[in-house]
């Protein structure tokens, strides 16, 4: 009973649970950046660069063919899903960025407490010296 216990503990512990959580939300917000890439942004760029569509991109290395009546597939090198899947990443890490960098702008405002007014300058010696002749002449 000791370990289910100490697992219990363990699982229950706040960062655990703060990070499955985080996890969680990490796997939707990534299927909305990659519908994001593949429905909307993707698209335009195909039509830019003359109707392409990049997951359809590849290099046949070696064609299909028949053997004895059975079809052989084509090798092909995906170098376009090689490049969606690389579209996909730099927004998400663009998106994480800007995010992490809100975050932080805003513990930084609240970190930040109001500063303590600076001490007045000392008086400088002209001002010293004719403090002392002040004084001088009030004695006489």
């Amino acid at each position: 009973m000791g370990l289910l216990k100490e697992f219990k503990d363990f699982a229950m512990r706040g960062n655990v649970v703060d990070m499955a959580v985080g996890v969680i939300i990490g796997g939707a917000f990534g299927k909305i950046v990659a519908s994001l890439v593949a429905d909307v942004i993707m698209p335009p760029i195909g039509i830019l660069v003359g109707g392409v569509n990049f997951v359809d991109l590849k290099w046949e290395i070696k064609a299909a063919e028949i053997v004895d009546g059975v079809e052989k597939a084509a090798v092909s090198l995906n170098y376009g899903n090689f490049l969606q899947v690389t579209f996909d990443f730099i927004i998400v890490a663009f998106a994480i960025f800007m995010f992490i960098k809100g975050m932080n702008k805003m513990n930084k405002k609240k970190e930040e407490a109001p500063a303590a007014p600076a001490p007045p300058p000392a008086p400088s010696k002209e001002e010293l010296l004719l403090t002392e002749i002040r004084d001088l002449l009030k004695q006489k």
